[in-house]
């Protein structure tokens, strides 16, 4: 009766292979249960749902070059056939015989409209990430299905994956290529891939996770990603037999000082690179120290731990930008009173968009950008000292990636909340610096070098000093933007651009409308809501 109620939907198809009792073959080091939730109902009836986007029909008889959204995620989604391994997993956890029948039947489909080299393909089909993600799938798949085109299937996809010149060493694609070649070679009992697999992902979390955890990918949303991925790397290299290798148990260890460094109080990462705005690790075990500098390219620090009206801050320098990192180079960001004060762009997507690009481009962050000067992509940015103690911590950071030296000296003070930020050039150059504001806060006045934001009673403000006079300099643009709070989300916000100067100093005050500032002894006074705060004017003493 089920059966002919499908029939009328539309939903069987022709089964590739008939079934069989599960083969004594190799273990399955990957169960299904670890692939990303689906809502089994709604793909029983041939609807899909990715990255956040409404569920798209694809009937019985699947189109597999479909791509309704033009989102190159989803098209990955389509063909990484994680959402039919969750049908194997369902099978597993409720006995529902139809789950499988359906698994098969989309595990079949693809194969034989999917060959490799075929005219009409879909360019995902066989695109090095989709075929590191799939390849699990049908791992699992065959636990139940014993067919020829299945394991064949398998075998086709190992030889894919042991290949080095597909291989992305280094990069969580290369992870997943070495998670998927070790599930593949365990259960076609093949001992060559299966060490391979473990020998490369080890070399690869050696060169791409550094000794105190950064990960070179340049957004720590890699970092959360890569760390449980690791997990699950581990725990399949346990169930194979193998030896866990001890360096790649200790650089997943080693990430957590990283993912935890980068949340903010409010428990969503630091959207730094191509990591959402949203996103919130959990279970992330944190140190002692509320500052942390990582020679990768990070300074990262906060009032308190476990505190969400603690203030933070992020620093980047490091080594140019690469894979998901973006041109953020001397850019800061400040989070204080529970709120968001200096916000990065973020990441909107991967569609090669307009605005994707401008989002990793320097305009996009809080730097200091070279009046007339053409920027130089991919220059590294160097920490020329740096000053830490519990209250307040000092970096002086120096790049030429406008071919001229600019440098950047930022202080924060902690419970006296302030940021003080000061940018030079030399003679005979000007910068402009840029100042990307938290969505909930809006503009009160601009005047006199002073702005003023309020998000209800709470106001913030941000004003600039000429060098050396320490004299307010008017002249501020006031300019409408659009950050990235998530994938495919954004929000309206303000950016303030400053006048022209050869030396800026630019005092964030959380919390004050209209704060005192005097200069006396060679020494700034602010009046801060928490108590006066004094420094140097260069920023280097505090």
């Amino acid at each position: 009766m089920f059966q002919r109620a499908r029939r009328a939907l539309g939903l069987v198809t022709r089964r590739p292979a008939p079934l069989s009792p599960v083969p004594q073959d190799g273990p399955v080091v990957y169960p299904a249960g670890w692939f990303p939730a689906i809502k089994v109902d709604e793909v029983m009836r041939g609807r899909v749902a990715f990255v956040g986007l409404p569920p798209a029909d694809l009937g019985s008889d699947i189109d597999w070059r479909a791509d309704p959204y033009g989102n190159r995620s989803w098209a990955l989604n389509l063909h990484a056939l994680r959402w039919m391994g969750r049908l194997v997993g369902e099978y597993e956890r409720s006995g529902r015989q139809e789950c499988l029948t359906r698994a098969t039947e989309i595990a079949g489909d693809w194969v034989r409209k999917n060959p490799r080299g075929g005219i009409g393909v879909s360019p995902w089909a066989w695109a090095e990430h989709p075929v590191a993600l799939r390849a699990p799938a049908l791992v699992c798949l065959s636990a139940h299905v014993r067919a020829t085109w299945l394991f064949d299937s398998l075998a086709e996809h190992g030889g894919i994956l042991s290949d080095p010149a597909p291989y992305r060493q280094g990069h969580n694609h290369g992870l997943d290529q070495d998670i998927a070649l070790l599930a593949v070679g365990c259960r076609l009992r093949r001992e060559r891939w299966r060490d391979l697999a473990v020998r490369r992902m080890t070399e690869s979390a050696e060169l791409s996770i550094d000794a105190q955890g950064a990960l070179h990918e340049q957004a720590p949303r890699y970092g959360l990603y890569v760390h449980r991925r690791l997990g699950a790397a581990l725990e399949a290299i346990g169930r194979s037999g193998a030896a866990i290798p001890a360096s790649l148990a200790a650089r997943r260890t080693s990430l957590e000082a990283y993912v935890s460094h980068a949340t903010q109080p409010d428990g969503r990462l630091v959207p730094i690179g191509d990591s959402p705005a949203d996103t919130r690790p959990e279970g992330f075990p944190h140190e002692k120290d509320t500052v942390k500098v990582f020679d990768g390219g990070y300074a990262f620090g906060r009032t308190a731990w476990d505190d969400p009206r603690s203030a933070y801050y992020s620093i980047r320098f490091g080594p140019g930008r690469r894979l998901h990192g973006h041109e953020d180079h001397l850019g800061v960001t400040y989070h204080a009173h529970g709120r968001d004060i200096l916000v990065e762009a973020g990441f909107h997507s991967y569609e090669r968009t307009a605005y994707r690009e401008w989002t990793t481009s320097p305009e996009a962050h809080n730097v200091p950008v070279v009046v007339g000067a053409t920027f130089r992509e991919g220059t590294a940015t160097r920490l020329v000292n740096s000053f830490v103690e519990r209250a307040r911590q000092s970096y002086t950071l120096a790049d030429d990636a406008y071919g001229v030296r600019r440098t950047r000296s930022v202080l924060v003070c902690h419970g006296t909340d302030l940021m003080a930020v000061l940018d030079t050039v030399p003679a005979g150059s000007a910068l402009r610096n840029l100042w990307h504001l938290g969505p909930s806060l809006r503009v009160v006045s601009s005047r006199d070098g002073r702005v003023v934001l309020a998000d209800g009673s709470l106001r913030v403000t941000l004003l600039q000093l000429t060098m050396p006079s320490l004299r307010p300099i008017g002249g501020q643009e006031v300019r409408p933007c659009a950050i990235s709070t998530g994938y495919l989300k954004k929000a309206d916000t303000v950016t303030v651009l400053s006048p022209p100067a050869a030396s800026l100093l630019t005092l964030i005050v959380p919390g004050a409308e209209d704060p005192e500032i005097s200069l006396s002894e060679g020494r700034v006074t602010v009046r801060t809501p928490g108590g006066p705060v004094s420094f140097t004017p260069s920023l280097d003493r505090p």
